[in-house]
């Protein structure tokens, strides 16, 4: 195969899954992975594609981007409604505790679902689920459900994500201890951890994470292997990762040597 075609066939590839790794490169064309890199490079200069650790992105896929919670709604709903229905098993019904859900389209899901839930038979004043976020659609949804005791953490709300952002949302999410965080991403990655666009955003999924008893993270595949701009937690500081596909050789690497357990929905 000429070095052209096979060019031609990674920028189809990345096109297509948004992503690809130096090594599935290198055996799916049976050439070195010194090759692959030139071959990325190439690529990269022409701006076909974009280069990050271990491999290439879409030139589309940039650290900053980041699409509203609207158009996230509509997108890859059934895999994030799979995700969802696993993280409702984590929840206990019909028993007191307390959960935060982070603001995010799979988040959003959860708390859908969630809401309704029959209450079941031991529900009443001594078995609320207490429930905290600082997202607008997700406090609306479960506003008013009489086995929820909803808190909604305030601050200055970001339009693109409907949430509450700022120093007091940070404040008011350190002097919380939920027994299950329920956290959102826009990028998972070995070498990065978990990561968010905008700076804000990042520091108050950081207090979460540094808040709760349990951290569960809900990433539909699009989000595996991706870094945005902003890092806001490790791998080592999660317990959990609920996804819709397996993740890549070096993430579930990376994820197992940290310790986090991985949950394909």
């Amino acid at each position: 195969m000429f070095a052209e075609e096979r060019q031609q066939l990674i920028v189809e590839l990345v096109a297509a899954s948004g992503r690809a790794s130096v090594t599935d490169l290198a055996e799916r064309f049976s050439i070195t992975t010194e090759t692959v890199r030139r071959d990325l490079a190439a690529l990269e200069l022409a701006g076909t594609v974009r280069r990050v650790h271990g491999g290439a992105v879409s030139p589309e896929r940039v650290s900053t981007t980041e699409e509203s919670i609207l158009e996230r709604t509509v997108q890859r709903k059934s895999e994030k409604v799979r995700i969802a229905e696993a993280a409702l098993t984590l929840i206990p019904q019909g028993r007191s505790g307390s959960i935060l859900i982070d603001a995010g389209s799979t988040t959003e899901a959860l708390a859908e679902l969630l809401a309704a839930r029959p209450a079941g038979p031991a529900a009443g004043t001594d078995a609320e689920l207490v429930v905290i976020t600082h997202a607008l659609p997700i406090a609306a949804r479960l506003s008013g459900e009489p086995a929820i005791a909803l808190h909604l953490l305030g601050g200055k709300v970001r339009g693109i994500t409907q949430a509450a952002v700022g120093q007091s949302t940070v404040e008011a999410a350190r002097r919380i201890r939920p027994d299950i965080a329920f956290i959102g991403t826009n990028g998972i990655s070995a070498a990065f951890g978990l990561s968010t666009p905008d700076p804000e955003e990042a520091a108050v999924k950081a207090a979460f994470v540094q808040s709760a008893r349990r951290i569960v993270v809900l990433a539909d595949s699009a989000k595996l292997d991706a870094e945005t701009l902003v890092q806001f937690a490790s791998l080592k500081d999660l317990d959990t990762v609920i996804t819709d596909k397996q993740p890549g050789p070096a993430l579930a690497e990376a994820l197992a040597d940290a310790g986090v357990e991985v949950v394909v929905a």
